[in-house]
């Protein structure tokens, strides 16, 4: 079984992320807190995506920091949807628990490469 990526995981949960913003937006009609959850839930990837291509380990760590918060946010949107009623708990429960995965992941490369900076 080959490891995945924070690369391929944000990815795929941009895409849930997405769909999950189409079911709000097309069955629930909320139409602001879908917004939100869609801009930082999608913006984890792209950050990732970005810190591929640093120009330095800095650069890379700043990135990095930003799909962390990203993804923190992102929570936060999930908790208030589901708190809310705008989204069942049960079948909302992977989406958060992907996102959950994702934080750990981004905590793990951000003390890695820090611990490694230091090193140098």
């Amino acid at each position: 079984m080959s490891e995945i990526t924070i690369k391929d995981k944000s990815y795929t949960f941009a895409v849930r992320v997405i769909r999950c913003y189409q079911h709000l937006q097309d069955n629930k009609r909320e139409f602001v807190l879908s917004k939100q959850l869609l801009r930082s839930g999608t913006s984890i990837g792209a950050n990732v995506r970005e810190a591929q291509q640093a120009q330095s380990r800095k650069d890379f760590l700043s990135k990095m920091s930003i799909a962390l918060k990203e993804a923190s946010e992102t929570q936060y949107w999930l908790d208030l949807l589901m708190d809310t009623g705008y989204l069942e708990r049960e079948k909302c429960q992977e989406l958060y628990n992907t996102c959950d995965e994702i934080c750990k992941m981004l905590t793990s490369i951000i003390k890695t490469t820090r611990k490694s900076m230091v090193e140098i």
